[in-house]
């Protein structure tokens, strides 16, 4: 699939995440119209993205992204009470959202090499349309609260059990060679996580998301294929 046909297929913007996180937090944010709260949501977030990008989240200051938000101190906490909460929601939505599109994306696949494909695919994709938010979110869960980690641990953990349990299955019906499915998964999760946090390394080498895409899954199938396909 063409990253553009994706982008269309998934039409996944930055209202639409923002609305989403809206609707899951209308008890806790007091702006009750959803197109003023939404704008805000895409500006509180777009700032913070940006500052951490440069600093760090740790290091960034509610005065700071008010600033870069262009909103008040007082309009930042109608939306949330502290940075832990913000840093919450972020995270929180941001997994929610690669979750469910990449369980819609391999929903109703039956043949497990195509599956494995598109899981891929799909991550990959996912991962150039909300770069930020994915550099971001690997580089503070270290900053995370202990239950908060271990939510972020699980996600990863859940993309992870995607590729292992299609390999399982591709295994079980003769179509991939009998590897060690688990340590397949998380090899290749950390090859998609090379993607957006080494950014500066394939830009160089003009290597595009869909030139990495299609070498990551041939790489794949590759080693996963039987000896006697790989022979031929």
């Amino acid at each position: 699939m063409r990253f553009a046909t994706f982008k269309k297929l998934v039409s996944l913007s930055k209202e639409d995440i923002c609305r989403e996180l809206f609707l899951e937090n209308r008890e806790k944010i007091k702006v009750k119209k959803e197109g003023v709260a939404v704008k805000n949501l895409v500006k509180i977030f777009d700032a913070a993205l940006a500052i951490s990008n440069r600093k760090g989240f740790t290091a960034m200051s509610l005065r700071e992204l008010s600033a870069e938000a262009g909103l008040s101190m007082g309009a930042l906490y109608t939306y949330f009470s502290s940075k832990d909460e913000l840093l919450d929601m972020m995270q929180t939505q941001g997994r929610t959202v690669i979750m469910k599109v990449l369980t819609d994306q391999i929903e109703g696949i039956e043949d497990q090499r195509l599956k494995l494909r598109r899981a891929i695919e799909t991550h990959l994709y996912l991962s150039e349309v909300m770069q930020h938010w994915f550099y971001f979110a690997y580089m503070e869960t270290k900053n995370l609260k202990k239950d908060e980690q271990k939510k972020a641990i699980e996600a990863e953990l859940f993309t992870e059990k995607v590729f292992s349990d299609v390999i399982d299955k591709g295994i079980s019906a003769g179509l991939f060679a009998p590897v060690d499915r688990e340590l397949t998964a998380a090899v290749i999760k950390a090859m998609l996580q090379d993607w957006y946090l080494k950014r500066w390394k394939y830009r160089g080498r003009k290597v595009t998301v869909e030139n990495y895409g299609q070498y990551l899954m041939d790489f794949v199938e590759s080693y996963l294929l039987p000896a006697e396909d790989r022979a031929t």
